[in-house]
């Protein structure tokens, strides 16, 4: 009997421990933001969580960060507890110049805040459009880091919206390019998913050698 007794009291314990976890609040303040260079937002690789921001936040014992993880459009969105917080961009992570600068965040409600980084080329004035069963694509690459030098460039075609160097149907890499006017094509012909897809989203890509990840233009739908 008596070990029945505390058995039912460990229990009432547990079962009041478990009930006050289930009680804490959860976090409801929203950070929003975006990655830009001179006021415009980046284009990114959105799949595969490939590109993270980092959020530390001190006086906890534990003070590993919380991943933010970007959009392919360069916007990201965490949910969290009121409080201030450090947020850096990842190491080594993303198609700009690797300097980690620390943006301070006082959080409460929702926070807007903008990510400035200096990306080693930009793209701009492009135009994307399907002949047939090729891709024409003229646009502008702007080295903005002068020992940049450009790995390769590519054409890439989706059956979704979401478009990059993993997320395609068709896909053509172009070496031995320069910065500057660039009239690139890629002929699907033979594609069977090209085909038969409903849909085609285009995009192109940029990427700098020792860089993880390329930088993009939007995301320009076909058909």
């Amino acid at each position: 009997m008596r070990l029945y007794k505390y058995f039912v009291i460990i229990m009432a314990a547990a079962t009041l421990t478990a009930c006050g976890f289930d009680n804490y609040d959860a976090p409801q303040s929203t950070l929003q933001g975006k990655i830009t260079y001179n006021g415009e937002t980046l284009g990114l690789r959105g799949t595969g969580e490939a590109i993270q921001l980092q959020l530390y936040q001190d006086g906890y014992e534990l003070r590993d960060h919380i991943r933010v993880y970007v959009k392919q459009d360069g916007t990201f969105q965490a949910t969290l507890f009121d409080g201030e917080y450090k947020l850096v961009t990842r190491n080594q992570n993303g198609p700009w110049v690797n300097t980690r600068d620390t943006l301070v965040v006082n959080l409460k409600g929702s926070t807007n805040v903008e990510v400035k980084v200096t990306p080693y080329f930009t793209i701009s004035n492009e135009s994307l459009s399907l002949s047939g069963s090729v891709l024409n694509a003229t646009f502008n690459v702007t080295q903005i880091v002068n020992t940049a030098e450009i790995d390769y460039v590519c054409l890439l075609v989706s059956k979704t919206s979401f478009v990059d160097d993993v997320s395609y149907l068709a896909r053509k890499d172009f070496t031995d390019l320069q910065a500057g006017t660039l009239n690139l094509s890629m002929d699907m012909s033979g594609n069977n998913n090209f085909t038969s897809a409903k849909h085609l989203y285009a995009r192109v890509g940029v990427r700098a050698k020792g860089a993880d990840q390329a930088i993009y233009s939007k995301v320009v739908q076909l058909k």
